[in-house]
């Protein structure tokens, strides 16, 4: 399967790859695995902000928000592969995804949440999109960012 096609068929236009923003690099391949450092929610570049659960400050953001800063969060994951190995074709496997929620405490829906950007990979990658995962919650995220995402990807030389 041809990833670009894929993406053209399923009508997803990639984001630009964000520069980091602070002392770290967005990719590092090492031993055929690429790490990709923890993306943040960008739609319309706008960054996705807030917190998931009841609360009034910060208002409560629903979980359908959460799942669409999670696929933004997968989107920019998969930017990233492709600024870093030029060609999508060479990922082996989507190996893990790491998900930081960012909500109160009584939220327990994060895997949920993490399926927005799981449901992408496999959407792009067919079965090698499916992966290993972790979804915690956390009480803040960079910037407020709602949702946090890293990668580890299997890739072919």
């Amino acid at each position: 399967m041809n990833i670009d096609a894929r993406l053209t068929e399923l009508g997803i236009a990639l984001p630009k790859a964000a520069a980091p923003v602070a002392a770290y690099v967005a990719t590092v391949a090492q031993g055929g695995m690429l790490y990709i450092s923890g993306q943040l929610p960008f739609i319309g570049g706008v960054l996705i902000t807030g917190k998931l659960g009841n609360g009034e400050n910060p208002p409560e953001r629903t979980l359908e928000e959460g799942q669409a800063a999670a696929r933004a969060c997968a989107l920019m994951i998969i930017a990233q592969i492709k600024a870093a190995l030029g060609d999508l074709n060479r990922v082996e496997r989507i190996v893990k995804l790491g998900v930081f929620v960012a909500s109160t405490p009584d939220f327990t829906d994060q895997p949920k949440v993490a399926n927005g950007a799981s449901d992408v990979m496999e959407a792009v990658f067919g079965d090698a999109g499916k992966h290993a995962r972790s979804a915690v919650s956390v009480p803040v995220l960079p910037l407020d960012a709602m949702v946090e995402i890293d990668a580890v990807v299997a890739i072919r030389d």
